[in-house]
Parts: C-alpha cells; sequence; structure tokens
C-alpha cells in the first residue's frame, strides 16, 4: 500500500514538476512567456485589490514572482513525493495565491471564451487545491506510530 501512496503522490505532483521544469527552461534574463502571462494580470490584481481595501502593492518585480513560483513548485513537489505535510503546505500556498491571479475569468463576460476557458482552469486548479487539502488533514488524522516497550519476559521456573 506504501508503494501504490508513492506513486500516487509522484503522479499527483507531475503537474507541478512538469510546469515549473517548463519555466524553469523559458524563463531567460525577462522572466520568459511566463512573466509575460503574468504581469497584465498582475496589474489588474494589484488595481483590484487597491480599490477594494485600500492598500497599494509594492512594486513587484515579476520575473522574482515567477521564480518564486518555480521555487515553490519544485520544492513543495519534492518534499511531497517522500510524504511530507509541509510539501503539501507549500503547493496549497501556490496554488492559494496564483490560482486567482492567473485564472481572472471573473474579469471576463460569461458570454466570452476566455470566461470558459479561464473558469474550467481556475475550478481544476481549486479540485488540486482541495487535494492538498485532503492529504493534509489525513495525515493530521492519522495517529502517530510511538515506539512501544516489550514487557520483560517473567521467569518461570
Amino acid at each position: 500500500m506504501a508503494f501504490l501512496s508513492f506513486v500516487g503522490r509522484v503522479l499527483f505532483v507531475s503537474v507541478f514538476i512538469l510546469a515549473a521544469w517548463q519555466e524553469f527552461n523559458e524563463f531567460g534574463v525577462d522572466g520568459g512567456p511566463a512573466a509575460k502571462a503574468l504581469r497584465p494580470k498582475f496589474n489588474v490584481f494589484s488595481k483590484h485589490v487597491s480599490s477594494q481595501t485600500g492598500l497599494k502593492l509594492p512594486p513587484v518585480e515579476i520575473r522574482h514572482l515567477v521564480a518564486a513560483t518555480i521555487a515553490l513548485k519544485g520544492v513543495g513537489s519534492l518534499l511531497f513525493i517522500f510524504g511530507s505535510t509541509l510539501g503539501a503546505y507549500v503547493l496549497a500556498l501556490h496554488q492559494a495565491l496564483a490560482t486567482p491571479i492567473l485564472y481572472d475569468f471573473y474579469n471576463y463576460d460569461t458570454d466570452k471564451r476566455e470566461y470558459t476557458q479561464l473558469f474550467i482552469k481556475f475550478t481544476q486548479n481549486l479540485a488540486l487545491l482541495g487535494a492538498l487539502l485532503f492529504f493534509i488533514g489525513m495525515k493530521n488524522s492519522i495517529p502517530r506510530r510511538s515506539a512501544k516497550k516489550k514487557a520483560p519476559k517473567q521467569k518461570t521456573g
């Protein structure tokens, strides 16, 4: 059963590992295509946060955000493969922060094609987040093994 659990974790994080690998290979000096796609979405997100809360987000270098997401995906995936709850928390953090920014279906009209595509990707990422939360919950609900001391054998004689 432990082997099946390991294979399941490897298959699950393959999504994150492959995405991190592709972003790493395309990174370049400017952050690559990921930074170009993220820049307008992050600007809209910043304006939305500022208008709703009155707080202004500090200026952020987009290529640093892309590098941070690559690191979160890579490190979180490696930890998760070996059954670490910390890895699940790292991946969940990435999903919780990146999903509403990258898949901003709420900025489009419902009759637009982009709305449907972004909404589908948004719900898929919510499913990944749900699976990570399920893993964390299951890991926390299983009691830890404690070292059991064997009772000394009584001598009969």
